[in-house]
């Protein structure tokens, strides 16, 4: 049996509770995960249990140190990554939630953003956070249930309550309540948050009418958080690193180098692109946000936010009943016909970047009597494939290069239909790397400098390895015809 250290990745996302176990090098040993249920109490609403999330993420650490013999002593340290924006309020004395986890695709609080962009705020949030006036982000939600929740302002003015993204929330209960923070990345998301003094902005407090005393302390991306209280895996395991899911994964792609782009495909999916020390705030479509922070150092990127693009999917498997698993999609999308011309804008919750519109709702065009489960299967495919490129389309309009290549992963990466596709569209190659669990391994990436376990980010870009690199094969003039189709199609689904 190894004596080898063992890293401990918490991965707690929109649709599932995971935890892997890592080598140094960053090789998998062990993965659970177990599906998160969904909730959608009214139309635009989606909710999230948080003790569902505390319970599985504990069930999914216990798991994987089963699976390897004696890994409990080994292991080193926990990075911690999540779903970001969604929003979770707490009782400080009995750490019980008061109101399910309002969740980053929920749109109730859109006439909340509407009047505070008509009483002239969208510059300066913009300004101060990178961000927009959006229902995506927290602090909407935060006052919503300050609001609704039966005593809650009150309560929270009193000092009595805690509010916090998941990070904080599962924090908070891994320590024992120990440990009330959050760290910039997250931080950075919430409408709340400063990106250019880093701190929570009193500014932005006072119009969202949030009490400063419910926010969590902000850390670095790697720093102590503190160890997970002894009861719940055996012995007290430091907490090294936390951080948003997004900026996990492009940690985990080594994107250290300013210019250098992601994307990660799951439930939505999210294009980030480093740029360094520059905060850039003069892209109104896409956002500004902070990467991480090492050794209080910060550094930033420019983010695409794509609301549905594995949702699509799970639409076509729950909703339609076209597959029975996503897998299916491929092969489906293979036997469409290649002249057909139908396109599926997945407006389910609304249109994130660039079209900032939370009351689009999906639109399915260009069907005839010839269309079929093959050819739907194929445009849920294409549109992922298809606002990735609007992305790409803003970047370049604001200014900003564009990558030579596109590094993706996330579970719709193992589609080769759809990466094939993404190439064509773009007019890129588009890399897929041997470990698509980028999210995870970001985090544990991040532990690893924090614990002196990885000297340095160089170090760590040795680690990583392309499994395959996509060419586009599709000509010129279809490619530009085939976007001209979408942005139309989009043009007819704006609210």
């Amino acid at each position: 049996m190894s004596d080898l250290p063992l890293l401990l990745a918490i991965d707690q996302g929109t649709t599932s509770s995971r935890a892997i176990l890592f080598d140094q090098d960053l090789k998998t040993q062990a993965t659970s995960q177990i599906e998160l249920p969904q909730g959608y109490p009214h139309p635009g609403w989606v909710e999230h249990d948080p003790d569902i999330i505390l319970r599985d993420s504990i069930r999914c650490c216990r798991k994987v140190m089963k699976e390897v013999d004696g890994s409990l002593q080994r292991i080193s340290g926990i990075g911690m990554t999540n779903q970001r924006e969604t929003i979770v309020l707490w009782d400080r004395q009995t750490g019980r939630a008061l109101h399910p986890a309002v969740v980053w695709q929920d749109r109730r609080t859109t006439e909340m953003c509407e009047q505070l962009r008509a009483e002239g705020m969208e510059d300066e949030v913009r300004a101060r956070t990178g961000l927009l006036l959006d229902p995506y982000f927290s602090a909407t939600k935060l006052c919503w249930l300050l609001d609704h929740v039966e005593g809650a302002r009150a309560a929270a003015d009193a000092g009595r309550l805690a509010a916090g993204t998941i990070d904080s929330w599962l924090l908070w209960h891994l320590t024992g309540g120990e440990v009330f923070a959050t760290e910039v990345s997250n931080a950075s998301r919430t409408l709340l948050f400063n990106i250019n003094s880093m701190e929570w902005d009193p500014w932005l407090l006072e119009r969202f009418r949030i009490p400063a005393s419910v926010l969590p302390e902000v850390l670095d991306t790697c720093d102590d958080f503190g160890t997970t209280t002894p009861e719940l895996f055996g012995r007290a395991i430091p907490i090294a690193a936390m951080i948003g899911d997004q900026q996990a994964a492009t940690i985990g792609q080594c994107c250290f180098e300013p210019g250098a782009m992601k994307c990660t495909y799951g439930t939505g999916a999210f294009a980030m692109q480093n740029t360094g020390d520059q905060c850039l705030v003069q892209n109104h479509e896409l956002l500004t946000t902070v990467l991480w922070r090492h050794h209080g150092k910060s550094r930033y990127a420019l983010e695409g936010s794509i609301f549905s693009a594995g949702s699509a999917v799970q639409w076509l498997r729950d909703g339609l009943g076209l597959v029975k698993s996503a897998a299916e999609t491929e092969a489906l999308a293979q036997q469409a016909d290649p002249k057909a011309r139908v396109y599926l804008v997945p407006a389910f919750t609304g249109l994130g970047a660039p079209w900032w519109d939370p009351k689009a709702r999906a639109s399915l065009q260009g069907i005839t009597r010839g269309s079929g489960p093959a050819e739907i299967a194929r445009a849920a495919l294409e549109a992922a494939c298809f606002q990735t490129r609007d992305l790409l389309e803003s970047a370049r309009a604001h200014g900003s290069p564009l990558p030579e290549r596109l590094r993706v992963d996330g579970g719709m990466s193992a589609n080769l239909w759809m990466l094939q596709f993404l190439a064509d569209i773009l007019g890129m190659p588009v890399v897929r790397p041997e470990l698509t669990e980028t999210t995870a391994s970001g985090a544990v990436s991040c532990a690893a400098l924090q614990l002196g376990l990885s000297a340095d980010t160089a170090e760590l870009t040795t680690k990583w390895q392309a499994d395959m690199v996509v060419e586009p094969i599709l000509s010129v003039d279809e490619r530009e015809q085939r976007y001209r189709g979408w942005r139309q199609a989009v043009s007819r689904t704006l609210s």
